[in-house]
Protein backbone atom coordinates (compact mmCIF):
# COMPACT_ATOMS: atom_id res chain seq x y z
CA UNK A 1 0.00 0.00 0.00
CA UNK A 2 1.49 3.12 -0.71
CA UNK A 3 0.60 6.39 1.45
CA UNK A 4 0.80 9.91 -0.17
CA UNK A 5 -0.17 13.46 0.74
CA UNK A 6 -2.85 15.09 -1.39
CA UNK A 7 -2.18 18.06 -2.46
CA UNK A 8 -5.62 20.60 -2.89
CA UNK A 9 -4.35 21.51 -6.16
CA UNK A 10 -4.69 17.95 -7.78
CA UNK A 11 -7.71 17.78 -9.07
CA UNK A 12 -8.40 14.05 -9.74
CA UNK A 13 -7.10 13.05 -6.32
CA UNK A 14 -9.71 15.04 -4.62
CA UNK A 15 -12.03 13.55 -6.87
CA UNK A 16 -10.90 9.91 -5.59
CA UNK A 17 -10.76 10.92 -2.45
CA UNK A 18 -14.75 12.34 -2.65
CA UNK A 19 -15.34 9.42 -4.53
CA UNK A 20 -13.89 7.03 -1.34
CA UNK A 21 -16.11 8.81 0.85
CA UNK A 22 -19.35 8.71 -1.10
CA UNK A 23 -18.69 4.65 -1.21
CA UNK A 24 -17.57 4.55 2.32
CA UNK A 25 -20.43 6.82 3.59
CA UNK A 26 -23.04 4.68 1.65
CA UNK A 27 -22.55 1.67 3.44
CA UNK A 28 -21.82 4.00 7.30
CA UNK A 29 -24.24 6.87 7.61
CA UNK A 30 -25.60 6.98 3.26
CA UNK A 31 -28.05 10.38 4.96
CA UNK A 32 -24.50 12.29 5.92
CA UNK A 33 -23.50 15.53 3.95
CA UNK A 34 -20.15 14.98 2.00
CA UNK A 35 -18.37 17.56 -0.03
CA UNK A 36 -17.95 17.88 -3.55
CA UNK A 37 -14.61 17.67 -5.05
CA UNK A 38 -14.31 21.20 -5.35
CA UNK A 39 -15.25 21.76 -1.83
CA UNK A 40 -13.09 18.89 -0.52
CA UNK A 41 -10.09 20.77 -1.96
CA UNK A 42 -11.22 24.09 -0.45
CA UNK A 43 -11.11 22.66 2.93
CA UNK A 44 -7.80 20.98 2.45
CA UNK A 45 -6.81 24.49 1.21
CA UNK A 46 -8.90 26.83 3.99
CA UNK A 47 -9.62 24.48 6.15
CA UNK A 48 -12.31 25.89 9.11
CA UNK A 49 -10.83 29.07 9.48
CA UNK A 50 -7.40 29.10 7.62
CA UNK A 51 -6.22 26.00 9.56
CA UNK A 52 -6.37 23.32 7.45
CA UNK A 53 -5.90 19.34 7.73
CA UNK A 54 -3.12 17.20 5.72
CA UNK A 55 -5.06 14.48 3.92
CA UNK A 56 -3.41 11.44 2.78
CA UNK A 57 -4.59 8.75 -0.02
CA UNK A 58 -3.60 4.94 0.21
CA UNK A 59 -3.40 3.52 -3.04
CA UNK A 60 -2.85 -0.47 -3.71
CA UNK A 61 -0.55 -2.13 -6.33
CA UNK A 62 -2.66 -1.15 -9.39
CA UNK A 63 -3.18 2.39 -8.41
CA UNK A 64 -6.63 2.30 -6.77
CA UNK A 65 -7.72 4.69 -4.07
CA UNK A 66 -8.51 2.23 -1.16
CA UNK A 67 -8.19 4.65 1.59
CA UNK A 68 -7.89 7.87 3.17
CA UNK A 69 -6.48 9.74 6.41
CA UNK A 70 -6.79 13.06 7.23
CA UNK A 71 -4.71 14.77 10.03
CA UNK A 72 -6.01 17.55 11.85
CA UNK A 73 -3.63 19.31 14.00
CA UNK A 74 -4.74 23.20 15.18
CA UNK A 75 -2.39 25.79 15.65
CA UNK A 76 -4.39 28.36 17.19
CA UNK A 77 -4.68 26.79 20.55
CA UNK A 78 -4.86 22.94 21.83
CA UNK A 79 -1.76 22.31 20.09
CA UNK A 80 -1.25 19.31 22.01
CA UNK A 81 -4.01 17.58 20.09
CA UNK A 82 -4.15 16.17 16.62
CA UNK A 83 -7.31 14.20 15.23
CA UNK A 84 -7.33 11.76 12.89
CA UNK A 85 -10.37 10.74 10.27
CA UNK A 86 -9.95 7.18 8.43
CA UNK A 87 -12.15 5.35 5.90
CA UNK A 88 -11.36 2.37 4.43
CA UNK A 89 -13.35 1.71 1.26
CA UNK A 90 -16.13 -1.04 2.09
CA UNK A 91 -14.38 -3.64 -1.02
CA UNK A 92 -11.25 -3.63 1.15
CA UNK A 93 -12.07 -3.49 4.86
CA UNK A 94 -10.90 -6.39 6.72
CA UNK A 95 -7.24 -6.46 5.95
CA UNK A 96 -5.67 -4.33 8.02
CA UNK A 97 -5.54 -0.69 5.78
CA UNK A 98 -7.32 1.17 8.52
CA UNK A 99 -4.80 0.00 11.15
CA UNK A 100 -1.97 0.96 8.86
CA UNK A 101 -3.49 4.31 8.22
CA UNK A 102 -4.02 4.79 12.27
CA UNK A 103 -0.69 4.14 12.70
CA UNK A 104 0.54 6.59 9.81
CA UNK A 105 -1.77 9.23 11.04
CA UNK A 106 -0.47 8.78 14.79
CA UNK A 107 3.48 9.11 13.13
CA UNK A 108 2.47 12.17 11.67
CA UNK A 109 0.97 13.81 14.72
CA UNK A 110 4.21 12.76 17.03
CA UNK A 111 6.20 14.66 14.02
CA UNK A 112 4.00 17.58 14.97
CA UNK A 113 4.95 17.19 18.31
CA UNK A 114 1.29 16.24 19.62
CA UNK A 115 0.84 14.17 23.12
CA UNK A 116 -3.07 13.51 22.70
CA UNK A 117 -5.16 11.85 19.50
CA UNK A 118 -8.28 11.98 18.90
CA UNK A 119 -10.66 10.25 16.27
CA UNK A 120 -14.38 10.25 15.12
CA UNK A 121 -16.30 7.63 13.84
CA UNK A 122 -20.33 7.19 13.63
CA UNK A 123 -21.74 5.34 15.75
CA UNK A 124 -21.37 1.85 14.67
CA UNK A 125 -20.15 -1.32 16.67
CA UNK A 126 -17.58 -2.08 14.24
CA UNK A 127 -16.49 1.36 14.27
CA UNK A 128 -16.33 1.44 17.87
CA UNK A 129 -14.55 -1.61 18.03
CA UNK A 130 -12.06 -0.74 16.06
CA UNK A 131 -11.07 2.73 17.97
CA UNK A 132 -10.81 0.69 21.29
CA UNK A 133 -8.69 -1.99 19.39
CA UNK A 134 -6.36 0.89 18.74
CA UNK A 135 -6.42 2.13 22.40
CA UNK A 136 -8.90 4.62 21.98
CA UNK A 137 -11.48 5.55 24.74
CA UNK A 138 -15.15 7.20 24.22
CA UNK A 139 -14.93 10.96 25.43
CA UNK A 140 -17.85 12.65 23.68
CA UNK A 141 -20.91 12.30 21.48
CA UNK A 142 -22.14 15.04 18.46
CA UNK A 143 -25.41 14.61 17.15
CA UNK A 144 -25.68 15.51 13.02
CA UNK A 145 -29.48 17.32 12.73
CA UNK A 146 -30.88 18.31 9.08
CA UNK A 147 -33.61 20.39 8.81
CA UNK A 148 -35.88 20.25 6.50
CA UNK A 149 -36.86 23.76 5.06
CA UNK A 150 -39.19 22.43 2.35
CA UNK A 151 -41.47 21.20 4.71
CA UNK A 152 -41.10 23.59 7.74
CA UNK A 153 -43.92 24.68 9.33
CA UNK A 154 -43.40 28.87 9.07
CA UNK A 155 -46.41 29.56 11.23
CA UNK A 156 -44.32 27.93 14.70
CA UNK A 157 -40.94 29.81 13.33
CA UNK A 158 -43.04 33.36 13.58
CA UNK A 159 -44.72 32.41 16.62
CA UNK A 160 -41.09 31.32 18.25
CA UNK A 161 -39.59 34.26 16.96
CA UNK A 162 -42.13 36.93 18.11
CA UNK A 163 -42.40 34.87 21.68
CA UNK A 164 -38.28 36.02 21.91
CA UNK A 165 -38.83 39.84 20.62
CA UNK A 166 -41.11 39.61 23.54
CA UNK A 167 -38.23 38.00 25.83
CA UNK A 168 -35.43 40.05 24.14
CA UNK A 169 -36.91 44.00 24.17
CA UNK A 170 -33.24 45.31 24.99
CA UNK A 171 -31.87 44.16 22.34
CA UNK A 172 -32.00 44.92 18.54
CA UNK A 173 -31.10 42.34 15.94
CA UNK A 174 -28.18 42.85 12.78
CA UNK A 175 -28.42 41.63 9.58
CA UNK A 176 -24.86 41.09 7.96
CA UNK A 177 -23.71 39.19 4.67
CA UNK A 178 -20.02 38.45 3.84
CA UNK A 179 -17.37 40.28 7.01
CA UNK A 180 -17.95 42.23 9.46
CA UNK A 181 -17.21 45.97 9.97
CA UNK A 182 -14.39 46.52 11.30
CA UNK A 183 -15.92 48.49 14.15
CA UNK A 184 -17.51 45.03 14.99
CA UNK A 185 -14.89 42.71 15.19
CA UNK A 186 -13.42 43.17 18.63
CA UNK A 187 -16.65 42.46 20.40
CA UNK A 188 -17.72 39.62 18.02
CA UNK A 189 -14.11 37.93 19.02
CA UNK A 190 -15.86 37.85 22.80
CA UNK A 191 -19.27 36.38 21.18
CA UNK A 192 -17.64 33.94 19.25
CA UNK A 193 -15.53 32.93 22.25
CA UNK A 194 -18.82 32.03 24.25
CA UNK A 195 -18.68 28.45 22.37
CA UNK A 196 -16.20 27.41 25.15
CA UNK A 197 -19.31 27.02 27.34
CA UNK A 198 -20.97 24.33 25.40
CA UNK A 199 -20.54 20.57 27.05
CA UNK A 200 -16.57 19.14 26.63
CA UNK A 201 -18.19 15.86 28.34
CA UNK A 202 -15.10 13.66 29.28
CA UNK A 203 -12.57 15.11 25.58
CA UNK A 204 -8.92 16.41 27.15
CA UNK A 205 -9.27 19.76 25.54
CA UNK A 206 -8.74 23.40 25.93
CA UNK A 207 -10.97 26.36 25.05
CA UNK A 208 -10.74 27.48 21.55
CA UNK A 209 -8.89 30.88 21.68
CA UNK A 210 -10.03 33.38 19.28
CA UNK A 211 -8.91 37.04 18.03
CA UNK A 212 -9.73 39.33 15.29
CA UNK A 213 -7.63 37.98 12.64
CA UNK A 214 -8.81 34.19 13.20
CA UNK A 215 -12.41 35.65 12.64
CA UNK A 216 -10.54 37.37 9.42
CA UNK A 217 -9.19 33.91 8.73
CA UNK A 218 -12.68 32.18 9.10
CA UNK A 219 -14.27 34.62 6.81
CA UNK A 220 -11.61 34.32 4.40
CA UNK A 221 -11.94 30.59 4.14
CA UNK A 222 -15.33 30.66 3.92
CA UNK A 223 -15.42 33.06 0.68
CA UNK A 224 -12.61 30.27 -0.05
CA UNK A 225 -15.27 27.64 -0.16
CA UNK A 226 -17.26 29.83 -2.49
CA UNK A 227 -20.07 30.05 0.22
CA UNK A 228 -22.47 32.76 1.24
CA UNK A 229 -22.07 33.75 5.14
CA UNK A 230 -25.05 35.16 7.09
CA UNK A 231 -24.86 36.39 10.30
CA UNK A 232 -27.76 37.51 12.53
CA UNK A 233 -26.16 39.71 15.23
CA UNK A 234 -28.37 40.82 18.84
CA UNK A 235 -27.03 43.76 20.11
CA UNK A 236 -27.93 45.39 23.27
CA UNK A 237 -29.39 48.60 22.94
CA UNK A 238 -28.43 50.66 25.63
CA UNK A 239 -24.80 49.85 25.30
CA UNK A 240 -24.41 48.63 22.14
CA UNK A 241 -22.78 45.27 23.01
CA UNK A 242 -22.49 42.44 20.92
CA UNK A 243 -24.81 39.52 22.61
CA UNK A 244 -24.85 36.71 20.33
CA UNK A 245 -24.79 35.65 16.96
CA UNK A 246 -26.67 32.92 14.15
CA UNK A 247 -24.39 32.29 11.49
CA UNK A 248 -25.44 30.15 8.63
CA UNK A 249 -23.28 29.46 5.44
CA UNK A 250 -24.89 28.47 1.61
CA UNK A 251 -23.25 26.70 -0.89
CA UNK A 252 -23.28 28.36 -4.22
CA UNK A 253 -22.12 25.29 -5.77
CA UNK A 254 -25.23 23.30 -4.12
CA UNK A 255 -27.53 26.37 -3.29
CA UNK A 256 -30.12 24.03 -1.85
CA UNK A 257 -27.55 23.02 1.04
CA UNK A 258 -26.69 25.24 4.26
CA UNK A 259 -25.40 24.94 7.53
CA UNK A 260 -25.31 26.28 10.73
CA UNK A 261 -21.55 27.62 11.53
CA UNK A 262 -22.77 28.65 15.18
CA UNK A 263 -24.80 30.29 17.34
CA UNK A 264 -23.49 31.57 20.25
CA UNK A 265 -25.04 34.23 23.20
CA UNK A 266 -22.42 36.39 25.59
CA UNK A 267 -22.60 34.49 29.35
CA UNK A 268 -23.69 38.30 30.49
CA UNK A 269 -26.75 38.37 28.19
CA UNK A 270 -28.15 35.06 28.31
CA UNK A 271 -31.58 34.27 29.88
CA UNK A 272 -33.27 36.50 27.31
CA UNK A 273 -34.04 33.60 24.80
CA UNK A 274 -31.38 35.34 22.16
CA UNK A 275 -30.35 32.17 20.59
CA UNK A 276 -33.96 31.30 19.51
CA UNK A 277 -34.43 34.88 18.32
CA UNK A 278 -30.95 34.92 16.18
CA UNK A 279 -32.03 31.22 14.54
CA UNK A 280 -35.55 31.96 14.05
CA UNK A 281 -34.59 35.44 12.47
CA UNK A 282 -31.92 33.54 10.55
CA UNK A 283 -34.61 31.43 9.20
CA UNK A 284 -37.31 34.44 8.00
CA UNK A 285 -34.40 36.00 6.36
CA UNK A 286 -33.02 32.84 4.70
CA UNK A 287 -36.73 31.60 3.25
CA UNK A 288 -36.33 35.55 1.43
CA UNK A 289 -32.93 35.46 0.73
CA UNK A 290 -32.16 31.72 -0.60
CA UNK A 291 -35.55 30.43 -2.34
CA UNK A 292 -32.95 27.08 -3.13
CA UNK A 293 -32.40 26.23 0.49
CA UNK A 294 -34.09 23.15 1.21
CA UNK A 295 -31.90 21.70 3.87
CA UNK A 296 -29.91 23.14 6.80
CA UNK A 297 -27.67 20.90 8.96
CA UNK A 298 -26.29 21.54 12.30
CA UNK A 299 -24.16 19.58 15.15
CA UNK A 300 -24.09 19.83 18.74
CA UNK A 301 -22.94 17.23 21.58
CA UNK A 302 -25.24 15.29 22.67
CA UNK A 303 -25.16 16.48 26.50
CA UNK A 304 -26.19 20.85 24.97
CA UNK A 305 -29.81 19.63 25.73
CA UNK A 306 -30.37 23.76 25.98
CA UNK A 307 -29.64 24.13 22.14
CA UNK A 308 -30.63 20.64 21.28
CA UNK A 309 -34.16 22.12 22.35
CA UNK A 310 -34.22 25.16 20.08
CA UNK A 311 -33.58 22.94 17.30
CA UNK A 312 -36.16 20.55 18.32
CA UNK A 313 -38.75 23.35 18.48
CA UNK A 314 -37.71 24.30 14.54
CA UNK A 315 -38.18 20.21 13.50
CA UNK A 316 -34.70 19.40 13.03
CA UNK A 317 -34.35 15.58 13.31
CA UNK A 318 -31.48 13.52 13.36
CA UNK A 319 -29.18 12.12 10.84
CA UNK A 320 -26.60 10.00 13.13
CA UNK A 321 -24.70 10.07 16.51
CA UNK A 322 -20.72 10.36 15.99
CA UNK A 323 -18.29 9.59 19.11
CA UNK A 324 -15.05 11.06 19.61
CA UNK A 325 -12.46 8.68 20.86
CA UNK A 326 -9.07 9.50 22.10
CA UNK A 327 -6.21 8.76 23.88
CA UNK A 328 -2.27 9.79 24.57
CA UNK A 329 0.22 9.64 22.49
Amino acid sequence: MDITRLDPDDAAGCASAVELQIATHAVDCPAALLSTPTGYAADLRYGWDGDPGRAFLARDDSGAVIGLVTVFAPTYDNTHLAWLDVQVHPEHRGRGVGSELVRYGEQVARELDRTSIGISSWDLPKADAFAKRHGFEPKAVEVNRRQDITNLDWTTVQKLYDEAVLASADYELLRIIGALPDEMLAGMVAVTASINDAPRDDLDIEDDVFTPERLRAYEAARRGHNQTMYRVIARHRQTGELAGHSVVTVERERPHIAEQNDTAVSRDHRGHRLGALTKTAMLLWLREAEPALTQLDTWNAESNNHMIGINEQLNYVIVARSIEYQKSL
